[in-house]
């Protein structure tokens, strides 16, 4: 089994798509085993963003990430990582393919494309288990 870190974002939250969202990954057979409503503070942000936070438009993905709290969740399944970066597609909305989560519910107004995808999910084996230990202690994962 693989797990992933997904974070429903800001937009999610606020258009009230987190349902939609959670659904298509429980039709995909993925297990929820940790979920959680949080406020993502500065130190977190630039932790979880410290590959961009040299770049001039990170205080804008910082507002944004914490203008509202978001859903934390860690999802497993075999093949997750893959399956969930096929599901969701590229990260700008305008360019997803059409059937993905990003471009069926992603905001399509130029400038917002890139930020306002509606969901964070890992890319890679090895950022999924740092991300999960990021934003869950183990305590915080059931298996059922």
């Amino acid at each position: 089994m693989e797990r992933t870190l997904v974070l429903l974002k800001p937009d999610a939250v606020s258009t009230r798509i987190c349902g939609k969202v959670i659904a298509r990954f429980e039709e995909a057979g993925f297990t929820i085993i940790g979920c959680k409503m949080i406020t993502l503070t500065p130190e977190l942000l630039r932790e979880h963003y410290a590959h961009i936070a040299d770049k001039p438009f990170y205080p804008d993905v910082e507002a944004f990430m914490s203008s509202t709290p978001v859903i934390a969740m860690v999802l497993e399944a075999d093949g997750i990582i893959a399956t969930m970066r096929d599901m969701l597609g590229v990260t700008d909305c305008l360019q997803a393919a059409p059937g993905t989560i990003r471009a069926e519910l992603g905001n399509k107004e130029p400038g917002k494309s890139k930020m306002y995808n509606v969901v964070h999910a890992s890319d890679s084996p090895e950022a999924a288990q740092a991300e999960v230990r990021r934003f869950f202690v183990e305590s915080e994962l059931f298996a059922y």
